[in-house]
């Protein structure tokens, strides 16, 4: 592509050009499809495993469920 020369985005979900009033997807269709990943888990953002042995205080602290008792 030459310098300057400016593109529409593509859709992330189904690689059609992207809608003003859904950007950056192409349709409502795509943005539901998108929430819906996010919502069951497909996506992850990295970041530090949590133990699922403890549970955050009170005081914001992460506690062992053992050491509760």
């Amino acid at each position: 592509m030459a310098r300057g020369t400016k593109h529409a985005p593509s859709c992330p979900i189904c690689g059609k050009p992207a809608a003003a009033p859904y950007r950056p997807f192409c349709s409502k269709r795509c943005a539901d499809v998108d929430l819906h990943r996010w919502m069951k888990g497909a996506y992850v953002i990295a970041g530090e495993a949590i133990d699922d042995e403890t549970s955050p205080s009170p005081t914001g602290e992460m506690v062992r469920e053992d050491a509760k008792h």
